[in-house]
């Protein structure tokens, strides 16, 4: 269902630089959406989140860079629906973007891959919308959906067996984020937290020896934890993705 914002509620916005409800029947913010260039119109492999090429291609490539909302890399991997606010230009549906990057444009929210910005366009439109540069939007937060994958905790590239282990937890679907990870310490019967390197990236000194058993918190009310035992080899490899063979619900 299209949402019309009145002029005054969207510059109150703008002048607050705050999240303020543009619906409160779907609760929508108002913010503000720019892009960037890349040469195949996805995604970076270098963003800020430690995606690497998951953060090129997932989602179909679309996806984009968050200032607010990167939250020092807690909002990495998060999932949100978009549309733009200029009726004769814009979708009513928007585009569903996976949060891959941090970065800060025109008192933008958003930046997203130029893929991601003309979905924002109505049929036959892109290119106008494209040439307007930023665009005022709406957005709220959804769930993640990647059917047919599990969670996936992938041994960063700068990993070195077997002093330093550095994970990034890939395809999380839901909405909740991951606040804490922690892994089973045999020798001294304690579980010990790593620590976010950057983004999305966890990493620490010394791990154990041995298959990896671990656990990681939810954000939310309940502050769920999920318990996974031998969730990384003995044997890893830095660059390899390990199969949870569990995925996180709403």
């Amino acid at each position: 269902m299209a949402v019309t914002v009145s002029f005054s509620s969207c510059l109150l916005c703008f002048v607050l630089l705050l999240p303020v409800l543009c619906s409160s029947q779907d609760t929508f913010l108002c913010s503000r959406a720019t892009y960037y260039g890349s040469p195949d119109f996805l995604g970076t492999p270098t963003g800020a989140c430690g995606f690497g090429e998951f953060g090129r291609n997932v989602n179909g490539g679309d996806v984009g860079a968050v200032s607010r909302l990167y939250r020092n890399g807690t909002g990495c991997g998060a999932c949100y629906q978009v549309r733009c606010t200029i009726p004769q230009l814009c979708d009513d549906a928007g585009v569903k973007i996976v949060v891959t990057d941090h970065g800060e444009g025109d008192y933008t929210d958003f930046i997203l891959s130029t893929r991601g910005f003309t979905k924002l366009a109505r049929p036959n439109m892109a290119a106008e919308l494209v040439a307007h540069g930023v665009v005022d939007i709406e957005y709220r937060r959804i769930s993640c959906q990647y059917p047919g994958y599990n969670l996936v905790f992938k041994v960063h590239e700068h990993s070195r067996f077997p002093e330093y282990l550095a994970i990034v937890v890939l395809y999380q679907a839901g909405q909740k984020d991951i606040v804490t990870i922690e892994v089973w310490q045999e020798d001294c019967q304690q579980w010990r937290s790593l620590r976010r390197a950057y983004g999305a990236v966890w990493d620490m000194t010394n791990p154990p020896r041995g298959a990896v058993n671990l656990r990681f918190q939810l954000s939310g009310d309940d502050s769920k934890w999920v318990q996974l035992r031998n969730a990384i080899p003995s044997d890893w490899k830095a660059g390899v993705a390990y199969d949870s063979a569990i995925q996180i619900s709403n």
